[in-house]
């Protein structure tokens, strides 16, 4: 429906949820669809530099310009610009941004030409807008501009019934890049492997676990998965670890022994409940492949006492 619109759009999510690809279908179901398409990620440069790439410089307006350059805004006239990561703009660079929305000019740094533009501004973030806003820390007219209309992706973990789809979508294509002629499926114990995982990296993490596992059973039928290739007991830094053992199941259990005290001057006693405490977080999500109902009867602990562990010791992401 907002696509065909001349009007901005602020595309919210977690990392890996989507947001380009809804950009990118933003632009090419719009009248703008033959134009350009520009993508620019804000997080990714300074502040000078990232003002130098969306409005462009003059010759000799700092060192290093030795000529005149277009920005991203003039590149992307009659078409779309899509920033991304917005919220870690300065400022200064969203007051240029501002005024761009609203009359569609600027001037190039160094240069005292106004330059107007035809130019539909679709923008993304993983923040939270509205409170950087009321923290000064966003300009509120800005975001009042952009949100024209919001889109908020939902993360991965409450799309339970696309991740199938997608870890097939993400298979085919992979037997397809290794020459492969089919892809066999899924075992019924990773199938609901995949749909019990919390998936924190989304659909960007989907696509790596995928490949993975196809690079690695070949053709076959996929029987094991590799959530976090850098498991490894020979980890660097692996032997600060808090001791760990394995049941007759194989499971990993917490370490429950207490510090021996005998021989120390003094103990941080509330140090060590702490570490304690996220130690048994992190194996019992680990155990419960992060998914956090299970994780939470695991520790008989209610659901919202565990995500309010989980907050407390910033283990949420």
């Amino acid at each position: 429906m907002v696509a065909p619109l001349n009007k901005p759009v602020l595309i919210v999510g977690e990392r890996g949820t989507g947001k380009e690809l809804v950009a990118a279908r933003l632009h090419f179901l719009s009248r703008r669809w033959d134009q350009a398409f520009l993508k620019i990620n804000c997080a990714a440069m300074s502040e000078t530099l990232l003002e130098a790439q969306l409005f462009g410089h003059e010759a000799g307006a700092y060192t290093g310009a030795t000529k005149q350059r277009k920005g991203y805004f003039e590149r992307a006239h009659s078409g779309t610009l899509f920033l991304d990561e917005l919220a870690n703009t300065d400022m200064s660079v969203q007051e240029k941004i501002l005024r761009v929305i609203e009359y569609g000019e600027f001037e190039r740094l160094g240069g005292n030409e106004t330059i107007s533009v035809d130019v539909r501004i679709i923008a993304a973030t993983n923040e939270d807008l509205p409170e950087l806003a009321k923290q000064h820390k966003f300009r509120e007219d800005l975001l009042d501009r952009l949100a024209f209309d919001v889109i908020t992706l939902p993360p991965l973990r409450e799309r339970s019934e696309d991740i199938l789809i997608l870890a097939d979508h993400f298979a085919v294509g992979m037997v397809k890049e290794l020459g492969g002629e089919f892809f066999a499926g899924f075992a019924d114990k990773v199938a609901k492997a995949l749909g019990s995982y919390s998936w924190p990296g989304n659909i960007r993490e989907l696509k790596n676990v995928i490949e993975r596992a196809v690079y690695q059973n070949g053709e076959g039928h996929i029987t094991q998965l590799v959530f976090n290739p850098f498991e490894s007991p020979y980890r660097p830094g692996s032997y600060n670890r808090s001791p760990q053992s394995a049941d007759g199941n194989g499971e990993v259990q917490a370490g429950t022994s207490a510090p021996d005290l005998s021989m120390a001057s003094s103990f941080d006693f509330k140090n060590e409940v702490q570490e304690f405490e996220i130690n048994l977080l992190k194996q019992a999500m680990e155990q419960c492949q992060f998914n956090q109902k299970k994780a939470a009867e695991f520790l008989n602990l209610s659901y919202h006492q565990l995500r309010g562990y989980l907050r407390k010791y910033d283990l949420l992401n």
